[in-house]
């Protein structure tokens, strides 16, 4: 699978920069405590979704590293960065040694059919 991104040379040589650096610190965040932990949630507060997938973690056992920016009243500039960098178009974003494993649903189905785990043994 590609997903279709659409390439530097399809930019206007104006606004590469501003595209490149588009929050570029708080995606720069992510991917640190990406590399650093080997679970990592990105949230909201007042997102209901991100709750559960902590409660699923924490219930399961597995440590994690939680992330929030912002609600829905605020710092959705941040939260779109985060969305076009990894292409997951909702909150919250779960990653596993690296690898984004999708959202709350995403988790509990992987968890549900034994395949998390594994996951953090890769």
């Amino acid at each position: 699978m590609t997903r279709p991104i659409l390439s530097e040379a399809s930019l206007h040589l104006d606004i590469r920069a501003k595209v490149s650096g588009y929050h570029a610190d708080i995606v720069n965040q992510v991917q640190a405590a990406v590399a650093a932990h080997p679970v990592v949630v990105v949230g909201m507060a007042q997102n209901p979704f991100c709750k559960r997938v902590r409660k699923t973690l924490d219930a399961a056992g597995v440590a994690h590293h939680y992330l929030e920016y912002g609600s829905y009243f605020s710092a959705w500039k941040e939260r779109l960065a985060l969305k076009l960098w990894s292409g997951w178009p909702t909150l919250p974003m779960v990653f596993v040694r690296g690898n984004l494993v999708g959202g709350a649903e995403d988790v509990q189905r992987l968890m549900d059919a034994g395949q998390f785990k594994p996951l953090l043994d890769a």
